[in-house]
Parts: C-alpha cells; sequence; structure tokens
C-alpha cells in the first residue's frame, strides 16, 4: 500500500474554479463591480416590488426594503469612487426604486423613513 501527501492528491474540484473566479476578479474595475453589484440589487427590488412582468407573484415589501436600502447605502458609500456617468443612472433608478415601494405600501412611510432614505434624504414624487 502506497502513501500519498496531500500535495500528491489531485485539487479537491471546488478549488479549480475557485482560483479561476479569483483571477477573473481580479482583473475586473472596482467601478465595474460596484455598478454590477448595484444592478443586481436594483433588479432584485424590482422583482421584489412586482414591477416585473410576474407581477404580484413575487412581491415581497420587506424583501424589497432591504434591497432598497442596501442599494442606497452602496451608492451612498462609492459616490466619491465612481463616476457620475456611472452614478446617475445608478440614482435615478434608486429614486424609482424608492417612490414605486412608496405607492406599493398600504401605509406609506413618512418621508425620510422609507427605504434607504436615510442615505438619500426623503423622495418625494
Amino acid at each position: 500500500m502506497s502513501e500519498t501527501s496531500p500535495s500528491d492528491s489531485p485539487e479537491p474540484s471546488g478549488k479549480a474554479g475557485f482560483d479561476e473566479m479569483t483571477r477573473d476578479i481580479a482583473e475586473v474595475p472596482a467601478v465595474e463591480v460596484i455598478v454590477t453589484v448595484a444592478v443586481n440589487l436594483m433588479s432584485a427590488a424590482a422583482v421584489k416590488l412586482g414591477l416585473t412582468d410576474e407581477g404580484d407573484k413575487y412581491k415581497d415589501l420587506d424583501e424589497a426594503r432591504k434591497l432598497v436600502t442596501a442599494l442606497a447605502g452602496l451608492l451612498d458609500a462609492s459616490t466619491t469612487e465612481i463616476s457620475s456617468f456611472h452614478a446617475a443612472p445608478l440614482r435615478d433608478g434608486l429614486k424609482s426604486l424608492q417612490l414605486a415601494f412608496r405607492e406599493a405600501s398600504l401605509v406609506p412611510d413618512e418621508p425620510g423613513q422609507g427605504p434607504g432614505e436615510k442615505y438619500t434624504g426623503p423622495v418625494y414624487g
């Protein structure tokens, strides 16, 4: 019976994939990562607000509140890190989501108390 050391054994199946992802992410500019995360948050919030073709099927305002707040925090924290070219449409999308949340709520939050408004200030239609 021969013994093998850990270095002789093949790599676990997940290890190669992780190394590849690490190399890929290392090549992506930070602005692109921030914008991609923001767009994903926006998309998820839109689904949870019932703004997709499926309408109310996936509507969940509690989940939408969390996503919109996370998006507002990300945009607030990255304002000085990304150009207005990238930030302006993201801020517009955030405001649209905040207004959609207010409209979808049975009892709307007071101005300044809606999702993400601690970062953006009160949002008015």
